[in-house]
Formats: structure tokens, sequence, C-alpha cells
């Protein structure tokens, strides 16, 4: 699903590129591809200034508060994020939505025009050129098309190799670092913050957020090495809040700020309020006089496809969560219980027949690609009325047997369909009959699907 005509020829042309996000690779990740095509193209990254975000969980959240605020602030911002769910301008866009279609045609004709002028033989090391490397160039020209005020932008994997590295930002943000990606990060906490800590610049201002200790560490030693002006949200921010209403009451406080922070934001988890903290103790770095009701009207305004994102479908609540690492599948599981207790979700009909329905049991979707610890995950479920297996999407590589084994390892009863729409369609109607809560989690190619066959379907 696009909207926007240019970005649909743009994906077209870039379908003949490798694309990782697919098609797992090892031995694809360098810079100076990189650095030849921004050369190509006079140097889109260096015409605006930027936030440069990497960790393995809450990065997609804090770069999204982070826009949220500049833009409340009336600095004209983008956003470079990954995955989209249904729209690719959801990668590369502002917090509240799409860039103007003018700005990604012009972007995509000078983008295709310079790629098809390069000799294959003169790319360094004649490597081809990837999908993401395409996409992060194409970013890097919207927003020099936009003339923005500031950029934001979010790792897609690792951080020292990544394509988005080429960038020298005028700060650095680590978010909860954790194993993922082992097979190309490495195995350890210690390797895997080593590649995230590679965004740090020198003499840069870096913000961490709150680490395990080995990562934590590592994060220090690099910050030292270079210089940098370190900044540890645990140490420097208190942080307070609570699930209210189908929201999050936040309250921060900090010798940094001009009096306390108190709002709402729509990102639900007790996680999601370390990530504004994260976000706002940036925010007081780059600009130390911004009023806090800038802080407090952006974070309430931040949105984020795909991250426990609840739709009310024909009454019933339909929970989209991407989670798909032991860590945030857990942390996510924490969150759903709290929502239900919040919202008396989990009777499907409100408080009227909560007394009759109380003993009902939410439902999940679940799915995950090949290279995840789903065996870990399996462990994590349990008082679900219903379980449906399946694969996360037509795209994502994903290993059934696997799966499988290892939801009947944990003791689970379930039904795998390997067709995902039909076990979309299954798991909606499971959910419907009982009048509970369905989650759906494990892959964010799966909760893709599962927004597109809820679009086409008739809310009531």
């Amino acid at each position: 699903m696009n909207s926007h005509p240019s970005l649909i020829a743009l994906q077209k042309w870039l379908d003949s590129y490798l694309n990782f996000e697919k098609l797992p690779k090892k031995d694809i990740f360098w810079l100076d591809t990189m650095e030849y095509l921004c050369q190509k193209t006079n140097n889109p990254q260096k015409a605006f200034p930027s936030v440069h975000v990497a960790g393995s969980k809450g990065k997609g959240s804090t770069s999204v508060m982070i826009t949220s605020i500049l833009e409340a602030a009336g600095y004209k911002s983008g956003l470079y994020s990954s995955p989209h769910i249904l729209d690719f301008s959801e990668r590369i866009g502002s917090a509240q939505g799409p860039l103007p279609e003018q700005v990604y045609e012009a972007a995509a004709q000078e983008l295709m025009t310079a790629v098809e002028a390069i000799i294959p033989e003169n790319l360094p090391g004649q490597r081809p050129i990837t999908w993401f490397e395409l996409v992060t160039t194409f970013a890097f020209l919207c927003f020099r098309q936009a003339k923005i005020d500031w950029a934001v932008f979010e790792t897609g994997l690792g951080g020292r190799l990544d394509a988005t590295n080429v960038l020298n930002p005028q700060i650095s943000v680590i978010t909860p670092i954790e194993l993922e990606h082992t097979e190309f990060l490495g195995d350890t906490i210690e390797k895997i913050a080593g590649e995230k800590a590679g965004i740090i610049k020198l003499a840069t201002p870096v913000v961490i957020a709150p680490q395990k200790e080995a990562a934590q560490k590592v994060l220090e030693a690099k910050a030292k090495e270079l210089n940098c002006p370190l900044l540890k949200v645990k140490e420097l921010v208190q942080v307070h809040g609570k699930m209210v209403a189908g929201a999050m009451e936040l309250h921060l406080n900090s010798k940094l700020f001009a009096r306390p922070i108190t709002t709402k934001i729509s990102l639900l988890g007790d996680y999601q309020l370390w990530n504004a903290a994260t976000a706002a103790l940036v925010i007081k770095t780059l600009f130390p006089e911004l009023p806090e009701e800038a802080i407090e009207k952006g974070l309430s305004q931040a949105t984020l496809p795909g991250r426990f994102e609840i739709i009310q479908w024909q009454g019933n609540p339909v929970v989209l969560e991407g989670a798909h690492t032991p860590n945030s599948v857990n942390l996510s599981l924490q969150t759903f219980r709290q929502y239900l207790e919040d919202t008396g979700a989990s009777t499907g009909c409100g408080e009227k027949c909560l007394e009759t329905t109380n003993a009902r049991k939410p439902h999940l979707l679940f799915a995950c690609a090949a290279d995840k610890d789903v065996h870990t995950m399996a462990q994590l479920f349990s008082d679900f009325g219903s379980m449906v297996l399946t694969r996360p999407g037509g795209e994502k590589q994903s290993n059934p047997q696997l799966l499988q084994d290892a939801f009947t390892e944990a003791g689970h009863e379930f039904v795998y369909i390997s067709d995902f729409k039909e076990a979309i369609q299954k798991a909606l109607e499971q959910a419907k009959k009982d009048a509970d809560p369905l989650l759906v989690t494990g892959s964010f190619y799966l909760v893709a699907e599962v927004k597109k066959i809820l679009q086409e379907t008739p809310f009531c």
C-alpha cells in the first residue's frame, strides 16, 4: 500500500537490489559504498544537523519522540526509521506523517539519475549497491530537498558499519542493548555493544539509555576514548509513571530541566517512560533553554505504527506489537497484561459484562523470522485462550518446524496454519467469537499483513 506515486515507482526500481531485510546475508556491510554514493549525490547528509540513534530496543520509539519534540518546538524535522508497516513513507517522513509528494519525486529522480550513471566497475571493491544503502541515500536527498532544520536517523542494523553511519551528528544516542542478530553483530553483549558504539563520534555528546552492565562498560570506554561528553539517562533523570485509561502518565525530573515534565504518552509500556526520558535528555542537551512545554507537547503527540498499536476491530481490541526478541516479547507481555487490567479489555465488551466474562482469556497470533530465538520466546507465553502460529508474511524467511517444536516443548496447545492470510482470519474470527482481545506479535511483517486485512475488512 502506498499513497505516493513517486514512491511506488522508486520501490519497483529498488526491487532489483539486494534487500537485507527480506534476505539476510553475511559480509555485505561496509561504509565505502555509502561514502561513494554520498559523493555522487553531492553529500546530502551534510545538508542538515542530525541526531543518530542506535540500540537493540526502543530506538524507533526514542527516534520518533525526539523528532516529535523538535517539531513541537517549531523545527522542520525529518525522521528516518525502519521497518515500514504499510506505507514506504513511514521510513522517510516526519513525526506527524509523510513529506510532500514533490519532495519524494525530486529526490527519487535525483537518486536514480545518479545511480544509473555509475559504472559498476568504479564501485568500491566492485561490490554491488544494496537496497538499504540506496534507501538511506534517498532519505538524505529527501531531507535536503525538503530543507529541513533537523533530521533524526535510526540505524538499521548495528551501528559501526550501518549505512547511516556516514553521518556526523550533533549528538549520538544509544538505547538499550541486548543479544540480537548475533550472526552479524557478535555473540555477546560486549561485541554487540561495540558495534552499536560505532556511531559515537569524536568529541560529540552521547546519551546512553539504561543498559546492562556489560554494555555500559563498552559504551563508556568508547565515549572516553573519543573524548565525548557522556550523559547517562538513569543518573540524570528521575522517571515515574503508570498506565491510566489506555495511556501512560509520565513524570520526569532532572537538574537539567527548568521544572518537572508531566504529560501523557500514547506509546504504552513502562519501557516507553525511559524512552521518553532519553528523548527529553537529548533535546535538553541540544537546546538547554527549550521550554519544557515543547517537550511535553512533543512527547504527547508521538506515535509509532506496530509498537503496541491498538486497533478496535468489530468491537474487539487487536493489539499489534512487532516485538521479535525474548526481552522485547517479555516486556510486551507485561504491557499487555497491564493494558488488560487497566481497560478491562479482557472481557472484550467493557465493564458492564466484566462479571460474566472475566474468566475468558485473550488470543495469540504469532510468527517470527527463521533467525529469531523462538524457543526462548515460546516459553514466555501463557494464559492465552488460543494460539495460532503462522509464517511472518510472504517475504521473510521462516522455519515452520522449529516454530512448532518450540511451542510444543513449551507445553502450548496451538494451531499452525502455513497460509498467513488464512491464519490471520482464523485468529481474528476466534477472538471476535469469544469477545476477547487478540495479541499479534513476533514480527513486523506479520503486523503489516494483519493491518492490511483489518483495513480491507469492515470495522462494524
